[in-house]
Order: C-alpha cells, then structure tokens, then sequence
C-alpha cells in the first residue's frame, strides 16, 4: 500500500470540508447526489467513448497502482542480472537455459530467451526495442484515460450548473425550490473541478511517471542484455546498472 497517495487524497479532501467548516458552511450542502450522477456518469461517458471498453477497462485497473504499486523488483533483477552475466562469461550463452524457468518477468524471460538462441546483440536490441516501444503506446494510452476525465470533468461540471440554473429559472415562481436548484448549479462546478484536480489529473501524473520508470528498467534490461550477448565483462555490467 502506498500510504502517501492515500495520505494525500485524505488530505486533499479534509481541506475542502475543513473550509467549508471555517466558512460557516454546513458539509451536507456538498453533498449532491444530482450533482455528482450529472459530473461522475457525463465524465465516464465521455471517457469511455473516447477510449473505448477495453481501453477504458485498462486505465481503470491500472489506476490501482496509485495505491497498491506493482513491485518493480529492481534489486532482484540486477542481482540476477550480474550472476547470469557471471555465467555466461564462464560456461558460455547456453548455460543461461536452465535459468529461463525461474524467470517471471516476460521480457526479461524474452531477451533471456534471445541470448541463449544466440540471437545477433544488434537484432537482440532491436526486438527488445520494438517491444519496449509496444509496451510505452499501450501504457500511455491507459494513462490517458485518467487524463482525459481530468480534462471533461470541469466541463461536465460546468454543464452540471447550467441544467441547475435552468432548473432555478423554471421554478421562479415557487421559492421553495429554488435553494436546490443553485444548490445543484454550484456544486456540480465544485465536484467537476475538484475530482479533475484532486482526482483524475493527480492519478494520471503518477501513472505516467511510474510509466516511466518501468520503461527506464526496461531500457536498462535490454541495454545489459546486449552486453552479456558480447561477452562483456560481469563488472561492467553491474556497474552499468548501477547508473541506470
């Protein structure tokens, strides 16, 4: 569990009733289920016929690793790197085989695979290329589908408040309900910007971000793969991953 990013949604949301609270203003005057069906259903409406279902379906499981991140493994694999290194300078590529098994990672198992098949470093590289390059286009467009909620929200927010007013002008003839309908108007703005702001924009950044570290180590995977595949020398190679 990240508690950081549970710490700062908590916080985040504690600022806003914590003012409302200093405003004089009563907590159940935020909370509008009309307003939040108009902002969160538009929002995920918009978003998914962009995206489309699976898309859509993807961004949301990955919208978990906010909270719950994916182990990177990084000291395993630079451990397990070095001593394939080790390996291969003494038995040769072939002796590699027997270590494919105890391999979870698919790419790592991949350009494990293309070592010990004897694959060319250049080709190995390139095959490792294409697929770090497939991986980076699919992520990102996972990630996107948070960035864009962030991106409609406030504009669903904003048509939340018109269908309020629109409400308000209907009724001008009955003050009794013309509380609710501003009440409505207002604070579907303030839930279109909060949860694009507090919310979806957050978690995007950060998913891209981790994007990026995972598309670093994978870079490094491939870049020291290359170099068993010539032989290189095991402590050149664990220095190299120590700068990457």
């Amino acid at each position: 569990m990240d508690w950081g990013s549970v710490a700062g949604l908590l916080l985040a949301l504690a600022g806003i009733v914590v003012g409302q609270a200093l405003e004089g203003g009563e907590l159940s005057s935020l909370i509008q289920p009309a307003a939040f069906i108009i902002v969160v259903v538009g929002t995920l409406g918009a978003v998914l016929l962009q995206s489309g279902l699976s898309l859509f379906l993807r961004g949301v499981r990955m919208g978990l690793w906010v909270f719950l991140p994916p182990s990177d493994r990084l000291r395993d694999i630079k451990r397990d790197v070095v001593s394939w290194s080790v390996t291969a300078r003494r038995e040769g590529l072939l002796s590699l085989e027997r270590q494919l098994d105890s391999v979870r990672d698919p790419y790592v198992a991949k350009g494990l695979r293309l070592i010990v098949d004897g694959v060319d470093p250049f080709k190995l590289r390139e095959i490792l290329d294409v697929e770090i390059s497939d991986f980076e286009s699919r992520q990102r467009l996972a990630v996107k589908v948070w960035e864009s909620a962030g991106g409609y929200s406030p504009t669903v927010g904003i048509l939340g408040a018109v269908l309020g007013l629109i409400h308000v002008m209907e009724n001008l003839s009955d003050p009794s309900r013309l509380g609710s309908g501003i009440a409505v108007a207002f604070v579907a703005t303030i839930y279109g910007v909060g949860l694009a702001n507090l919310v979806f924009l957050p978690i995007g950044a950060k998913l891209r971000s981790m994007v990026n570290r995972e598309i670093v180590k994978r870079e490094m995977i491939a870049d020291v793969f290359c170099a068993i595949a010539t032989g290189e020398n095991p402590r050149i190679i664990e220095e190299r991953m120590t700068t990457y």
